[in-house]
């Protein structure tokens, strides 16, 4: 029987740090299902799922544990998700503007007012090619509930994208 766990790896920055984690995951037995893994501001994040025979779920735990000394922070948890919610319809929507506090807090408040679930959140400060100035950009996967007013969300949406003044785009199955 195969066990899935879910996990979350953070240290300072350097190579081999995936290395380090997919050894202890393949010396246990474990298959490598997905991961989201990124360098931000001089440390490594990363989220993992895996699946891991039973006989190995108890080892595992310490065996990572042993990565702390090489400075890697894991935590381990068990992936409750039913197969079915693993591959949702996604909606994207990307926002493109002039950098100001609030612009993730006002979106991300609208779509839990929705019901909406981030399933994926990248965003960057950059400079805007002509003018210099400081551009917000974010892209955002979201699953819809069924039943949510898409077209409430989509207003409301578009409303903060004005009032902020941001360039905002949605597109996907549901809107």
């Amino acid at each position: 029987m195969q066990i899935p766990l879910v996990m979350t790896i953070i240290g300072q920055d350097r190579p081999g740090l995936v290395e380090l984690v997919a050894a202890v995951v393949a010396e246990h037995g474990g298959n490598w299902l997905e991961s989201r893994m990124c360098r931000l501001g001089g440390e490594f994040a990363g989220i993992l799922r895996i699946q891991l025979p039973a006989e190995n779920e108890a080892r595992l735990p310490a065996a990572l544990h042993g990565l702390q000394a090489k400075g890697l922070s894991i935590v381990i948890r068990p992936d409750l998700t039913p197969a079915t919610e693993l591959t949702p319809s996604l909606v994207d929507i990307d926002l493109v503007g002039q950098d100001r506090p609030g612009i993730v807090r006002q979106i991300s408040s609208t779509l839990a007012r929705y019901g909406v679930n981030v399933e994926e959140l990248n965003s960057e400060c950059c400079s805007a090619p002509m003018s210099g100035e400081t551009l917000f950009k974010a892209h955002i996967s979201v699953h819809i509930p069924p039943g949510a007013p898409v077209e409430e969300l989509r207003r409301d949406l578009e409303k903060i994208a004005a009032d902020l003044l941001v360039d905002i785009t949605i597109g996907g199955p549901q809107l």
